[in-house]
């Protein structure tokens, strides 16, 4: 998936304008539901797609997955233009 197909509004946009927001943030998927307020199923589709596009990274353990933001800097630039064009 494309960075620009995965910042059009919905869940996608939802969860990583809560993470550029909160990027020293790690959180599971329950808590992120918690925070946009989306279907834990949804939430957990959504969070593995970005982790496959690079935006978030997956820090995964025997009993839990918890997800960060990039630090890249080149994509973090490349998120900001994207989420300035879109609305929430």
């Amino acid at each position: 998936m494309d960075l620009n197909k995965a910042l059009k509004p919905g869940i996608r946009f939802k969860i990583v304008n809560f993470f550029h927001e909160n990027q020293a943030s790690i959180d599971t998927t329950r808590g992120v539901e918690a925070w946009i307020d989306e279907d834990r199923g949804k939430v957990k589709k959504a969070l593995e797609e970005l982790t496959s596009c690079n935006v978030l990274i997956a820090h995964r353990s025997t009993s839990t997955t918890g997800y960060s933001y990039t630090r890249d800097p080149k994509m973090i630039s490349r998120i900001v233009k994207l989420l300035k064009k879109r609305p929430a």
